[in-house]
């Protein structure tokens, strides 16, 4: 399933967030969009996912313009999960996850077995099976993000576009979705996430692009992205990039202000 971008521009309030942005996205990999804050990786994904309209440019699923899908077709192709989705308080975590099927349905065809597979599935892939009847105001912050991851893979698209899916998870559960991302991408899905966190993108995704005020500073395997130079020209701040002890890629260390030369310690 392809999925590209050319020439895309996107403007708030007249002010341009991206401009001729263009990029093919790499059928059945993880592509990790990269850059400090509002560097345009949100505005991409909304956008990207139908929920803005580009002042110019043209998405293309399936070398058709996304705008002419219907939007039931779409939604079984593409899924998105945004930073910050709305919470559903009073719902349980089982109705949250069921709204992944609803593109699957129709007058004619309403819930059906494998809906109700799909959606046992996609909990027991994020750890939720105990959770299903709890209602979501009674979760943690963490709870309610692998939720709503749930209800993403309920949907069982074919290209998932995730704003910060491990955002307020702790370590653990970071890991496992960042594990679930790999498990779906060796199932077939191309995966296409924004990510803070330099040294998970690095270990996990097969395609960086890290991006600067709307445009691509740099793409390709974390080697040839994630070097001190070009990071320190996306966030405005030095950084030593050493090997990765365990994966062996890179691996960044951002360097403050405070920073005391290991020399220093007497650490050898």
């Amino acid at each position: 399933m392809s999925f590209t971008c050319q020439a895309l521009t996107v403007a708030y309030d007249n002010t341009p967030v991206l401009q001729q942005f263009s990029l093919a996205f790499q059928p059945q990999k993880i592509t990790a969009l990269l850059g400090a804050n509002g560097c345009g990786k949100s505005t991409l994904l909304k956008t990207l996912a139908g929920q803005l309209a580009p002042q110019a440019g043209l998405i293309q699923l399936d070398e058709k313009a996304l705008a002419v899908w219907p939007l039931a077709q779409r939604a079984q192709r593409v899924a998105y999960l945004p930073q910050y989705p709305e919470l559903f308080a009073d719902m349980t975590v089982f109705d949250l996850v069921r709204y992944g099927r609803y593109p699957h349905q129709s007058r004619r065809q309403q819930w059906q077995p494998e809906d109700e597979v799909a959606v046992r599935d996609a909990m027991l892939k994020t750890g939720l099976s105990a959770l299903a009847t709890r209602r979501m105001k009674s979760l943690s912050g963490g709870q309610q993000q692998r939720a709503w991851i749930a209800m993403v893979l309920a949907q069982q698209a074919g290209i998932l576009l995730l704003d910060e899916p491990i955002n307020h998870l702790d370590l653990n559960h970071q890991v496992e979705i960042m594990d679930l991302l790999v498990d779906l991408r060796q199932q077939g899905k191309t995966l296409i996430v924004v990510l803070h966190d330099l040294n998970l993108a690095s270990r996990y995704a097969d395609h960086l692009v890290l991006m600067k005020q709307g445009a691509i500073v740099a793409q390709g395997a974390a080697r040839e992205v994630l070097t001190a130079v070009k990071i320190e020209h996306a966030y405005q701040q030095p950084v030593s990039v050493v090997d990765d002890p365990v994966y062996g890629g890179p691996m960044v260390i951002p360097l403050g202000r405070h920073r005391i030369p290991i020399s220093s310690l007497g650490v050898v």
